[in-house]
């Protein structure tokens, strides 16, 4: 059995306590089978047997998604799917090539399940429009996925038409044993509440934002942004999740501002003005872990700050200075 095969076949049973020996597996294996990661490393001059642990571990930065094919073991395959990054029009955009569409998927349904429970006992709705507008989105594919799986008659998605969803959310409601679940950017959720709120279609429903302005209006704090939306959604905590186009795996706040990180993804902070000063504080620069990027690279330095708490959970605190500006909650 090949070491991905291998891997795989674990993947879903990894524990905290069995993360670090698979995280150190998983980058021996592309420390010499990714070419970029395997350059990076050449030009660091850092030796991948001298790395026994999980702060020693050089992270990619993200930079390179945008530059180079991230790929391991690159001649035993083709892209089956290409992800793009949402970003303005002047941005150039991350590529993320998939080798296996159904791993995507299938690990994002496992990881929303296993903070939401069943995909069956929900219903989605999605205002994702500067993702449906730009193609090639993971969270478009993320929430068609979830959509179809949950066996929803209605449709997913809506484009700017707001009465039509203020009219799906009130039937929605009304299927017995399915709550509702209203997925958007940040500033379509807004333009949304500011035309349609409050009104009672709008409340009892989980609303999940992703993050994201895109430059259509202002950069705000994820309290304020909230606030916002409760004016319109009701008093329950709105729910985030943090995840990018380079990753694929997710980690969700459940409306206290907090995300957690499923079994094979965790977050490590790094002294923002020293990209190897990696743990051993509560403020910083973010590095994640994603197992299940066994077909790119699973060790990638991002440009977004957080902080983290005693139970393991952080809050997205913005964006370093001169950082692209993009969705999926790396807000500025």
């Amino acid at each position: 059995m090949s070491f991905r095969s291998n891997f795989l076949r674990q993947l879903s049973g990894v524990t905290t306590a069995t993360f670090e020996a698979a995280a150190l597996a998983l980058f021996r294996h592309q420390a010499a089978h990714c070419p970029p990661y395997a350059e990076y490393l050449r030009a660091l001059g850092r030796n991948p047997a001298a790395v026994t642990r999980l702060v020693d571990i050089p992270f990619l930065p993200i930079e390179f998604f945008k530059t180079h094919e991230v790929r391991t073991a690159p001649a035993e395959w083709e892209a089956q799917e290409v992800f793009l990054s949402s970003g303005t029009t002047l941005q150039q955009r991350s590529a993320h090539l998939v080798r296996d569409p159904a791993l995507y998927r299938e690990n994002a349904a496992r990881i929303f399940e296993s903070s939401y429970g069943p995909l069956s006992g929900w219903t989605f709705l999605a205002l994702l429009p500067s993702y449906l507008e730009q193609g090639q989105s993971s969270l478009v594919a993320m929430v068609d996925y979830f959509a179809r799986q949950s066996g929803q008659t209605q449709p997913a998605f809506f484009l700017h038409d707001h009465v039509a969803l203020r009219a799906a959310l009130a039937e929605a409601k009304q299927v017995p044993g399915r709550r509702v679940m209203l997925l958007g950017v940040s500033y379509a959720l807004l333009d949304f509440a500011a035309k349609m709120g409050p009104a009672p279609e709008l409340q009892n429903l989980i609303v999940l934002e992703t993050g994201g302005m895109k430059g259509r209006r202002r950069e705000m704090i994820r309290e304020e942004l909230h606030q916002e939306l409760q004016l319109a959604f009701g008093p329950a905590g709105i729910h985030s999740e943090y995840g990018m186009t380079e990753l694929l795996g997710q980690a969700y706040s459940l409306g206290d501002g907090c995300f957690h990180c499923p079994a094979p993804l965790r977050v490590l902070l790094r002294d923002p003005s020293d990209p190897f000063a990696i743990g051993g504080r509560n403020d910083g620069a973010i590095n994640v872990i994603d197992l299940a990027n066994v077909d790119s690279c699973a060790f990638i330095e991002t440009k977004d700050l957080a902080r983290m708490h005693p139970d393991g959970s952080f809050e997205v605190l913005g964006r370093m200075d001169n950082s692209d500006v993009r969705g999926c909650n790396q807000l500025v």
